[in-house]
Parts: C-alpha cells; structure tokens; sequence
C-alpha cells in the first residue's frame, strides 16, 4: 500500500474505491506482495533443496491457495477440510502435508485415502496407524524439542506443555512403536512458534532434530516449520532470513554429509507469506467523546479480526480517506457489544464519521479465524492481483446465516 496524489492505492487501485465498488467492512490482498513474499524467503535458500508449504490455515480462500499453487508453492494443512480445499484448488495429494492434532483416527484414515502425506503427533496415532497401514503408507512424525518460543504463549508450540508434537524423551517409545509396526518413516518434523526473531532457536531445534534423524534410515525430507516474524509497526524487528538461510543450511548440510546422503528441506510459512498483503478496510460510523478517550467506532468488530483482543495483538491503522488531516488521538473500536478493540490510544490523520480506515497487517488469521459472533455477515474479499482486482468471496447475506438452521415445527 502505497500514498500517491492523497490517495492510497494497492498496484495503481485506489483502496477507498474498492469499498464503494464492493462495501465495507472489506478485506483486500495484494497478490503481488504475496508472490514477493513467497520467492524471497525460497530463493534465500540456495545451498539446499528447499521445499516452501503454504500453511494454508492462515488464509485458505480458494483463490490465495491457486496462488500458491502457480508460484510452486507446496501446502501444509491442519485439518481434513483443508486438505480437500487444497485438492480443490489444484494441489496435487503428495504436495500437500497432513499435520493434524488431536483428531480422530476416522479422520486420519479419511486423510490416507485423499492421498496426501501424514504428520503424527501422537504415540497413540503412531501406534493405531501402525496396526491398519504397517509399512505401506510413509509417514512424517513430528518431534516436541521442548524449546519455548514465539511471540506470546498462544503461539508457542515447541516446550514441554505444549500439546503438540511427541517429546524427544519418548524417542525411544516411538521407535519401538515403529520397529513392531514396520512403518516407514519419510520425514521428521519440529515447529517451536510463530514470530520467533532469533535463528538461534531454529538452529536448537535442527540440532535435536538432526540428533533424533539418525534414528531413521529411510528420511526424504527434514521439515522445520516455520515462526518467521514479520512487522508490525514501523521499526519492529523481523526475522533476518538471509542470515537464517545462512547459519540453518550450513548445519544442514553438514548433518547430510553425516546422514550419508541428501536430504529436502522443508519450511511451512503461512503468516509470514499473506499477513503483510492483507488489509481490512473499515468505515467509521461514529466518532464518541468521553471524559478520557475518542472513539472511533467501526463497521466491524472481534468478529472479523479477533487478534488483537485473543492475542493483544498491534495492528496499524491509516486513514485512508483523509491522508493530510491533522493528527489526533483516537481508541479503534468495533460494533461487537462487548469490550471490542483494534487500536488503543492510535495517533491518525484525523478520523471523520464516514471515513475508510485500513487495518494492516490483516492476511494472516483475519478472515480465517472471523466469526458470525453478534449475528453479524462476515465481509467480502478482493484479490489486487497484476493491476486488477478480483472479487473472491461474497459478502454474507442472511441466507447465509440461516442455511444450516431447521426450524421447529411448533
């Protein structure tokens, strides 16, 4: 998003056009920022055969997934509904990498027809999954490396409480399971967080996991997840990738030499890709005066954009309908009725009843965690790609809400 001639504009589109051509609230993506994106973090990797997986649950729109799909792009998916999107959109089953958690055997079995690779987590899982497929079915077994990292403790998944993963320290159990079972083990994988800055982390994690590698003959690939952090705010520091790239492929490719062959590495980004091309433009509906506080009330709430009440997240937010005006301080808050916040205590270019703000940041976890909470629609989304802009989902009607409902026959 950039400013020319007082008017923000996405690839030469003026953003407070899009919302008169197709309403707001509105989330809007810049395709190009996602292929910049996507191809600078694969071409950092130059020493090693790298394999980038789109974690399509931060934005799984049909759209944004075939984009990924024509950029080369591979999919790591959460869920047996976003492995079917993915086929949808063009996948092919091996491209894309199965990493549920907690889920039914029924569903992993359901994932084994589909085609696509499985990741375990669970010794339980290993364990079932041996007794039906043996050795017939490679899969990927996901460690636990008891490393605390990420940005906040929601979006830490590698230390010893975390739900995910198996523990190093049950290494032992999962060969066992294996050995009985004669499954063939295709890959290792370890994830420690989300908005992890220091390479440091990632490299603890290799270590672990290269230790725990030579345990499996019959490995294709080695997958590290993924946590790059990107900004937020002006100034905010950002995972360095080059330097990652550097220090990881170094120790990779000397764990290779050790394992005696070469192996892929994988990476599975998801808001590192989508969050900057993201946007959810809102119109202001009133400006509210209290004792202590301006609030700049919006035309959407926590239903549409959730992470800065679930996650205390920052989110930066411009004026796009009045770029020049003075400076004052205002409180971004939505319609939910309830404590409903974007923005505390925002210095911006002073915001009038009607004026269009954009919410940046907004690709990742924004339309795929919005809810109907409130009973409210959820908006629409526009793919800004090569110059043109794309509707790719409808707004909600109250179609959409009842769909589902069965009435009682009274």
């Amino acid at each position: 998003m950039i400013l020319q001639d007082d008017r923000y504009q996405i690839q030469g589109i003026d953003l407070v056009s899009l919302t008169e051509t197709y309403g707001s609230p509105l989330y809007v993506y810049d395709g190009q920022k996602i292929v910049d994106q996507y191809h600078g973090l694969k071409d950092s990797f130059s020493k090693v055969k790298v394999n980038i997986k789109y974690a399509g649950k931060a934005l799984t729109n049909q759209a944004i997934l075939q984009l990924m799909k024509r950029e080369g792009a591979g999919l790591d998916v959460v869920s047996i509904q976003e492995a079917q999107l993915g086929i949808r959109a063009g996948f092919e089953p091996h491209e894309i990498l199965y990493t549920p958690n907690c889920v039914s055997f029924d569903e992993i079995k359901e994932a084994v027809e589909l085609g696509v690779k499985i990741n375990i987590d669970n010794i339980s899982i290993l364990e079932q999954f041996g007794h039906v497929y043996h050795g017939t079915v490679p899969i990927c077994v996901r460690l636990n490396p008891h490393i605390l990292a990420g940005g906040h403790h929601k979006i830490s998944t590698g230390h010893i409480d975390s739900k995910f993963g198996i523990s190093v320290h049950q290494l032992r159990h999962v060969l066992r399971v294996i050995d009985t079972n004669g499954l063939k083990v295709e890959g290792l994988h370890v994830h420690t967080g989300s908005d992890v800055l220091d390479p440091e982390v990632f490299l603890r994690g290799a270590d672990i996991i290269f230790e725990a590698a030579h345990s499996f003959p019959d490995l294709q690939y080695i997958d590290f997840g993924s946590g790059f952090k990107v900004a937020y705010r002006e100034g905010d520091a950002v995972t360095d990738i080059s330097l990652l790239a550097s220090r990881i492929e170094e120790a990779f490719l000397e764990f290779c030499q050790e394992y005696g062959r070469e192996l892929e590495m994988w990476f599975e980004p998801g808001k590192y890709l989508v969050s900057e091309a993201g946007y959810m433009l809102v119109r202001t509906n009133v400006i509210k005066t209290t004792p202590a506080t301006v609030f700049a009330g919006v035309d959407s709430g926590m239903n549409h954009l959730i992470r800065p009440m679930m996650y205390d997240a920052y989110h930066d937010i411009v004026n796009l309908s009045n770029p020049q005006g003075t400076q004052r301080v205002y409180t971004v808050v939505g319609y939910i009725c309830e404590t409903d916040t974007f923005g505390w205590d925002r210095k911006l270019n002073e915001v009038r009843e009607g004026d269009i703000l954009a919410i940046k940041n907004a690709g990742a976890y924004g339309f795929s965690m919005s809810s109907n909470y409130n009973s409210r629609f959820r908006p629409a989304e526009v793919l800004v790609y090569q110059g043109k802009h794309h509707l790719i989902r409808k707004r909600e009607t109250m179609d959409d809400l009842l769909v589902n409902q069965v009435p009682v026959e009274w």
